[in-house]
């Protein structure tokens, strides 16, 4: 066998190594967090002006965000399997591309991240084990995310990156840079109907570069991001559904 196909055959498996690590990883942690008790369930909680209605059952999704607007308008927008709508005061509004577009992603967002890391088991994740960090203390494998075309939606070219604890498997900091960089560190963590549900200090990162969000868990440790904002979850309710 040749020099070069022994180093392709190795660089393969490095690949293949690497990969099944952060599936590894992903899994614990998705465990760790409360595993099945995702499913056949319906989460209830209070983000900022917005109230969630967040249901898993045999396959199918909805989610739901009510508010009243500044004009007392009831405003309701509810992204499902099989696609998206926007009411207002209950009767649907006629919606173009774009509009679809920002709405539904703005709710899927409050959603993707109230559900990690259980968001990371779905088929289009691309997932890489990319070494270890230490963090408050706290020892992390840190894994760097991607998106598959197919199934990846209009975000497809997203990168994140996350940091799982070593000894608890939780997911307790997280960074991307699409939509303005951040880091998030995982904070008031609570186990509400087996689920481990956690808010977030979120932090500023450079938005004149945001290639360098991979490097955040360094620039945290030294001090160098500043905090933006709390993402805070409050009156959580887990219900089951009935099958």
């Amino acid at each position: 066998m040749s020099r070069l196909l022994s180093c392709l055959i190795l660089l393969t498996a490095l690949a293949c190594q690497s990969g099944n690590d952060a599936r590894s990883i992903i899994n614990r942690s998705i465990e760790a967090h409360g595993g099945d008790a995702y499913q056949n369930k319906r989460i209830e909680f209070d983000f900022r002006q917005f109230h969630l209605v967040l249901e898993h059952q045999n396959g199918r999704y909805r989610y739901a965000r009510t508010h009243r607007d500044s004009a007392n308008v009831l405003v309701e927008e509810v992204l499902t399997n099989d696609g998206f709508s926007r009411s207002l005061n209950g009767k649907r509004q006629a919606l173009d591309t774009a509009q679809t577009g920002k709405y539904s992603r703005a709710v899927n967002s409050i959603a993707y991240f109230v559900l990690l890391p259980q968001k990371l088991a779905d088929p289009a994740v691309l997932a890489d084990y990319v070494g270890d960090s230490e963090l408050d203390g706290q020892s992390y494998q840190k894994v760097r995310v991607r998106f598959r075309a197919e199934g990846g939606g209009k975000d497809h070219g997203d990168t994140f990156f996350y940091w799982f604890n070593q000894k608890t498997h939780t997911m307790d900091y997280l960074a991307y840079s699409e939509g303005g960089p951040r880091f998030r560190k995982a904070i008031n963590p609570q186990t509400i109907g087996g689920i481990h549900f956690q808010d977030y200090i979120n932090y500023k990162g450079d938005e004149k570069d945001t290639t360098s969000v991979a490097t955040y868990d360094r620039r945290y440790a030294a001090r160098q991001l500043p905090e933006l904002s709390r993402i805070e979850q409050k009156n959580i309710r887990v219900v089951p559904l009935s099958n």
